[in-house]
């Protein structure tokens, strides 16, 4: 260790020995002044069977003829005079009604003087030996700043060889980013670090470049359709449907239903888009989750007739912190999925409540056709939406469970997916 560091340990160790003493010395008299004041309370209580702060008069004397005579006695050790001394000290009290007592305080301070012997002992062993060795502690703690500047001290001297940077940017240039196995390597171990470095970016940025090239194909693939099928609605209109009502009507409410869809599908890509920017705003208040839930509940009872609705709801409220607007999306969100992949007359089962570890916590289960586990590891990816149910009869644009779980994330909560082909699927959202 060098010399800095050393004595860098010794001041330290200096100033934790002050503290020390100083913080002993201010415990003692505490100490001292709690033990007295607590002796004379019990001897109040102990002669009066009472005690009262209005007393007449209250002090602790001392004979002062007695104590100049033992003052003037020659011959006498230290304890034999402090022996004398807390024989001649009395406490007294006396109060209006004409009770007093006078209470000797030499048991009190002999006992108070061997037992502080002791205690006095045990501190000052403690400073001296924090005085003695401390500093050996205080240097093992210093020990890795001493290594660290004695590291960068090395690499400081270490001579700037440029044929390595050389190396690094060579390697950097002829680098194709497209390539999925391309990597930096120059084969130098010095350099190795800021290798590893580059290539964790370079792999997060092909990952970040396929996951928006899929997302822009989806997109593009779910707004031809429709777009396909008005204008084919439209080139049928306009050769037959002037003068056909039946094909009038039926282009129309083709058109207008595809419209829809595509009206839907945007307001969600663009909902995703300014999530990803950051540009959603959440108005976070207090909330009553449970109200939310029921809200859903009976609305869901009047929209869709096709299937049975189930409210399981705990006996107090369910309050969080939220957006109401978007925790309600969310739900809606995961009901109409549920009903989605439901058969008609099957019941759908609402729940909120609070759990174990006192967070608020929604579920919303049916006994649908259910996704296997390698389904499940995807259902929150945009656009994805299982085989057996990939197709337009449900509807959907699949960015709705997308979305529920922005909305979740946002609000510092996740969601676990519990489901079996055949048998239904369970959604629960817990709010930290």
């Amino acid at each position: 260790m060098n010399k800095n560091t050393s004595s860098i340990a010794r001041r330290l160790n200096w100033s934790w020995t002050l503290e020390k003493f100083s913080t002993y010395f201010f415990v003692d008299i505490l100490v001292i002044a709690a033990v007295i004041a607590g002796w004379c309370y019990y001897v109040e209580k102990g002669y009066f069977e009472d005690f009262s702060l209005r007393a007449e008069q209250r002090t602790i004397w001392a004979n002062q003829e007695e104590l100049e005579q033992i003052e003037g006695e020659r011959g006498l050790s230290v304890s034999e005079r402090l022996d004398r001394t807390f024989q001649e000290v009395f406490y007294v009290v006396k109060y209006d009604d004409g009770r007093s007592v006078t209470k000797n305080m030499y048991p009190l301070f002999m006992s108070m003087f061997y037992i502080g012997r002791i205690v006095l002992v045990l501190e000052l062993f403690d400073i001296i030996m924090t005085l003695c060795f401390g500093v050996i502690g205080i240097r093992r703690k210093l020990k890795p700043l001493d290594d660290m500047a004695k590291r960068a001290e090395e690499l400081g001297r270490i001579a700037f060889d440029e044929s390595k940077y050389a190396n690094l940017e060579s390697a950097i240039e002829h680098l194709n980013p497209e390539e999925q196995d391309g990597v930096v390597s120059t084969g130098n171990k010095d350099l190795e670090g800021v290798e590893i470095a580059i290539n964790n970016l370079l792999a997060r940025m092909r990952e970040s470049y396929r996951q928006q090239s899929r997302f822009v194909s989806d997109a593009s693939h779910e707004l031809r359709t429709p777009i396909a099928v008005i204008q084919g609605y439209a080139n049928m209109l306009d050769r037959w449907g002037k003068d056909d009502e039946k094909v009038l009507e039926e282009g129309i409410e083709a058109i207008k239903h595809e419209s829809e869809h595509m009206k839907t599908l945007v307001e969600q890509l663009l909902f995703l888009a300014r999530g990803d920017a950051g540009r959603n705003h959440l108005d976070m208040q207090q909330i009553s989750l449970k109200g939310i839930i029921h809200e859903v509940y009976e609305e869901s009872g009047m929209i869709d007739e096709k299937h049975e609705y189930e409210l399981v709801e705990d006996k107090g409220d369910v309050i969080m912190t939220g957006d109401a607007a978007m925790i309600k999306q969310s739900v809606r969100i995961l009901v109409d999925n549920a009903a989605k992949y439901t058969q008609e007359g099957e019941t759908i089962i609402l729940k909120s409540g609070i759990n174990k570890e006192m967070k608020a916590y929604f579920v919303i289960q049916d006994n649908g056709i259910g996704m296997n586990d390698s389904e499940v590891s995807h259902v929150f990816e945009r656009f994805y939406r299982s085989d057996e149910a990939r197709n337009r009869q449900t509807g959907g644009t699949g960015l709705g469970l997308s979305i529920a779980k922005w909305i979740i994330d946002r609000h510092g909560g996740y969601i676990e997916v519990l489901s079996r082909p055949e048998i239904g699927t369970r959604f629960t959202v817990t709010f930290s």
